[in-house]
């Protein structure tokens, strides 16, 4: 299986925050040395974050910087807003992007952020044929396996399909496997990462909160996870560092079946906690020894992936510079 192995630009995020000079372009150049074939790159903020603003110079000054490369290019964003994904597609278009990761900004139960979600859906699907480009919805820590799949499946257009999340649906007191078992038909796009569970009494928050940790170093089922998603003919794999991250569990939510907390991925890591390997407080800590940390977990994490991949029968595709 020769596959596209990308990697997202939150992996280096404190890079992006901390180290002068390193923009996107920056970050291209570190994917290529590390040997990644594509890049997947945020822009999920007002000034499009990791692109560092939202002047079209930036986004044709990136699309060339790829092409040269050979690398492929997946961009992110939130927010359903039909003005918004409309003018994101555009943006996703004019960089050469052939998918864009979303997800919901709605709030509430959520029967009501479906309804809210799917009525914006309707409105940008076409935008989206047109354009050439793939939307996908991604289970970003608000909508179960289930829900997510429901939503596609009731657009049903074949601009529209899902992101795979090997973590996300902790957040919904939902396993891993089983909101695999849900999204596969419609899978896509995935953000491959490694996750395990803080009890509230071991968080600073006081709340139970999912932590990242570096790649094969965590509860999730890794192996298993990519295995099924490689057999379901995946062949973009977009790898996402997200040592020092962490997020609280949903409201409204409750543990679906399967789940235990404490065991499987949902196991607990025991403090105290080595900020190398997990770190709840990032305030704690200066920028400059944030950027070395964060290098450290990204080298043990991908040497781990690719390792990983080699022993599923993956070998690395050759970019192609235009």
């Amino acid at each position: 299986m020769i596959i596209d192995l990308a990697l997202h630009s939150f992996s280096l995020w404190h890079h992006f925050r901390n180290v002068p000079g390193f923009g996107p372009i920056q970050y291209i150049d570190t994917c290529e040395a590390l040997g990644f074939t594509g890049i997947n790159l945020s822009l999920n903020d007002p000034n499009f974050r990791h692109l560092g603003g939202r002047e079209t110079w930036r986004m044709d000054e990136v699309r060339k910087r790829l092409e040269r490369s050979g690398l492929t290019l997946e961009i992110d964003t939130s927010d359903t807003n039909p003005a918004h994904m409309l003018h994101m597609i555009d943006v996703a278009n004019r960089m050469g992007a052939r998918s864009m990761r979303f997800y919901t900004r709605h709030h509430g139960e959520p029967a009501e952020m479906v309804r809210k979600t799917l009525a914006d859906l309707y409105q940008i699907v076409d935008h989206a044929r047109r354009q050439d480009v793939i939307l996908v919805l991604e289970n970003h820590e608000d909508f179960t396996g289930p829900e997510l799949a429901s939503m596609v499946r009731t657009v049903d257009h074949p601009n529209l399909r899902s992101l795979y999340d090997y973590g996300n649906s902790q957040m919904v007191l939902e396993d891993p496997d089983a909101a695999l078992d849900a999204t596969l038909p419609f899978v896509h796009s995935v953000h491959a990462k490694d996750h395990v569970m803080v009890r509230a009494e071991d968080s600073p928050h006081g709340k139970l909160t999912v932590a990242g940790v570096p790649m094969g170093e965590g509860f999730l089922p890794i192996r298993h996870l990519t295995k099924r998603l490689l057999e379901n003919g995946l062949r973009r794999v977009c790898f996402e560092n997200v040592w020092a991250y962490s997020a609280f569990i949903r409201p409204h939510r409750t543990p679906l079946p399967g789940v235990v907390l404490g065991e499987g991925s949902f196991r607990f890591a025991q403090p105290p906690f080595d900020p190398q390997y997990l770190i709840l407080d990032q305030s704690k800590f200066a920028g400059a020894d944030l950027v070395r940390m964060e290098k450290i977990a990204l080298d043990r994490g991908t040497t781990w992936f690719r390792n990983l991949l080699g022993e599923l029968g993956c070998s690395f595709r050759t970019p192609a510079p235009v």
